[in-house]
């Protein structure tokens, strides 16, 4: 099973092809997901530091450039971890003063 390791927080295991926003929040990660996982807020954006994950898909490229989202970073909503990686969420419960948001899908 692929890890995930978050900068300055934990490493775990995740079962492969699970979406990283789901992985982060079931292993205790406060990452915020305000639209429940439909890429239109990005507020579940992360920066990938080591490894890597598919490409961006039409739907995570047409948010991260609607709002003017730095190119280095993904929208853990968008993704699946299928290897290793070492990520830094950028926007968290304890950083932001918001509630996650509704749980996104599978």
């Amino acid at each position: 099973m692929p890890k995930v390791t978050v900068l300055g927080q934990k490493t775990f295991e995740v079962e492969k092809g699970k979406k990283l926003v789901l992985a982060l929040e079931d292993n205790g990660v406060n990452i915020l997901h305000r639209c429940g996982g439909n890429a239109k807020c990005t507020t579940c954006r992360v920066e990938v530091l080591e490894g890597e994950f598919c490409d961006l898909t039409n739907v995570e490229k047409n948010a991260i450039s609607e709002k003017g989202i730095e190119d280095h970073l993904r929208l853990s909503c968008q993704i699946r971890v299928n290897a290793d990686v070492t990520i830094r969420p950028i926007m968290t419960v304890e950083n932001s003063g918001l509630d996650t948001g509704p749980r996104p899908v599978e």
